[in-house]
């Protein structure tokens, strides 16, 4: 198993609490997305430290069965600048093992993914995992998303 390390990264976006019960979180995540894309949230984040969008899950009640948040956004230099309706989090420095969605985003290729995800063998801490769409993703038909789930490894 491959681990990569992340320095806090500071998040300014939309969130949303959800559950993977039923198709709740696909409805959630779905309409989260839609909000981020149709009040172009990406042009009210400033102090952005790059161009990547970013969808963190954290706050786990427990494992992946249980609630969490979604924090969909852009990485800031700072949280000093929160604007009105949108949340802003630091997430710790972290030991992550690293996959990787490809194919067609608008027809299931992340969700794929995290159903492998949620089947493999790994020590997961259930602290943060995050997605990370660039340059890559940018033709949802053919994209490729970066993600990484946080685990239990002792940090450098």
């Amino acid at each position: 198993m491959d681990i990569v390390y992340f320095d806090p990264i500071n998040i300014v976006g939309v969130s949303v609490r959800t559950i993977n019960e039923g198709s709740k979180a696909i409805e959630d995540i779905s309409a989260l997305w839609d909000r981020f894309m149709s009040e172009d949230i990406s042009c009210l984040i400033t102090n952005k430290a790059d161009d990547n969008i970013y969808c963190f899950y954290t706050d786990y009640e427990g494992d992946h069965t249980k609630p969490y948040t979604v924090v969909l956004g852009h990485a800031v230099h700072s949280l000093d600048v929160i604007p009105d309706g949108l949340a802003g989090r630091t997430f710790e420095r972290g030991s992550y093992t690293p996959f990787q969605a490809k194919g067609n985003i608008l027809e299931g290729a992340v969700a794929k993914a995290w159903g492998n995800i949620w089947e493999a063998d790994i020590p997961r801490n259930y602290e943060a995992d995050f997605e990370v769409y660039g340059e890559k993703a940018s033709d949802p038909s053919n994209a490729e998303v970066d993600i990484f789930i946080g685990v239990n490894e002792l940090i450098r």
